[in-house]
């Protein structure tokens, strides 16, 4: 059996690996980077290189499990449907909910969400991507009217100039960095890294930015301004695409919040390399002004044309590895598959390409609320799929409260 082609299920650089099992009871696999995948061209971080450690059979669950006993697979399926019919028929198919993962797959996803939206007839479908992603892909449907990260991992290898917010790349998508890095080599690429930490990347960058805790909007409206003033603003590119606020440039901080002489610095590398793409991760996404930080970033760089061209564009890099497909197939709570949301037409469109004859009314309850509405016994079903929300979500003690108080609580997971 030759070497299975397949993708790295930890961060959101979605490497592609060769698994090839070898032929003893030791279930051995050993992993290789997949030379002809585009994300990573084979090359592997630590984790992916260590893949064949994570297939031994310690600690994995064998058989399904209801309570604290193993069960058949015909038993366990029989338990959750007719758990499942019963809550819809006493308490209506909100009292029903599916919290999903960026850690599984785009089909199983689509599946789950058809299954709830388009059959049960809950919206109260939504992810562990809420927690991470919300932020950008509400920047994004701000800016663009859709969820879409306008670039590829293409323009890394083109770009002059890429500037690092809220993301230590070398540490938390170390293919990137690698990737960065020979861009850099091959081309002189510079790498600017604005954090309030001075990170393992700040320091391998050509320049640190201290910027304070949330001064991110601050800055980039400032460069913006000092952008405007140096008359370098795509006024063309304005014209041509973008809708702008009545005052917008009268609005605009010119206060950076960093020292003059960096912001000196930052400036000119940005006049002098219009070439330039602008990664931002969690450090800006997960925040309380999350969306405005995208919103910020976005805006310089269809002010300044930097957009839709080779080597440039504001690119949200993910944590998990299919946060982006999640979102694709519609597996959040406010919206449908293929990004559609809930006008009576586009639920119409979505009812009839699934055949599906309980299409949900709305949106359904987001994540932290889903887990509040657990608790006050709103929702009376609740199925968990490839995470684990007692651990990854806010005020963990409450959401441990709330699932010992559901009287139905479904997990689909390895271990």
């Amino acid at each position: 059996m030759g070497a299975i082609r397949t993708t790295c299920a930890y961060c959101g650089v979605g490497c592609g690996i060769a698994a090839e099992v070898s032929g003893g009871d030791d279930r051995g696999v050993v992993i290789t980077g997949d030379r002809e995948h585009p994300a990573n061209h084979g090359r592997l971080c630590s984790k992916g290189t260590h893949l064949g450690e994570t297939v031994g059979l310690e600690g994995r669950l064998l058989a399904p499990m209801i309570g604290d006993r193993d069960s058949s697979w015909d038993e366990a399926l029989d338990l959750v449907a007719t758990r499942m019919r019963e809550c819809i028929a006493e308490h209506g198919p909100d009292s029903v909910a599916l919290y999903l993962s960026g850690q599984l797959l785009t089909e199983d996803y689509y599946a789950a969400n058809k299954l709830a939206k388009g059959f049960i007839g809950t919206g109260n479908v939504d992810t562990n991507s809420r927690l991470c992603m919300a932020s950008a892909v509400a920047a994004y449907n701000r800016a663009f009217g859709e969820d879409v990260v306008p670039c590829t991992y293409e323009d890394l290898d083109a770009t002059d100039l890429v500037l690092l917010v809220g993301s230590n790349t070398a540490w938390c998508h170390p293919v990137v960095w690698q990737r960065l890095e020979k861009t850099r080599e091959r081309r002189g690429t510079k790498i600017v890294v604005i954090d309030p930490r001075r990170t393992e990347t700040a320091e391998q960058a050509d320049l640190h930015v201290p910027v304070a805790p949330d001064g991110d909007i601050a800055l980039f409206n400032a460069l913006l301004a000092e952008m405007s003033r140096r008359g370098l603003v795509d006024e063309e590119y304005l014209a041509a695409h973008v809708e702008e606020d009545a005052g917008f440039w009268d609005s605009l901080s010119v206060e950076p919040g960093i020292p003059e002489s960096v912001f000196k610095k930052l400036c000119d590398l940005i006049a002098e390399n219009p070439r330039m793409v602008t990664l931002f991760s969690q450090g800006a996404n997960q925040s309380v002004c999350g969306t405005d930080k995208g919103n910020a970033i976005t805006n310089f760089h269809l002010a300044t044309g930097r957009i839709n061209r080779i080597g440039a564009g504001p690119f949200s890099i993910t944590g998990q590895p299919n946060a982006m497909g999640g979102r694709e197939v519609g597996g959040l709570a406010n919206m449908l598959a293929c990004h559609l949301g809930f006008s009576a037409e586009e639920r119409a469109d979505v009812a009839m390409f699934w055949n599906a004859p309980n299409i949900c009314a709305g949106p359904g309850l987001k994540a932290v609320d889903m887990f509040r509405a657990v608790h006050d016994g709103r929702i009376k079903f609740l199925w968990v799929m490839a995470t684990n929300p007692a651990v990854s979500l806010p005020d963990s003690q409450f959401v441990r409260e709330a699932l010992s108080r559901c009287p139905t609580v479904v997990v689909s997971d390895i271990i």
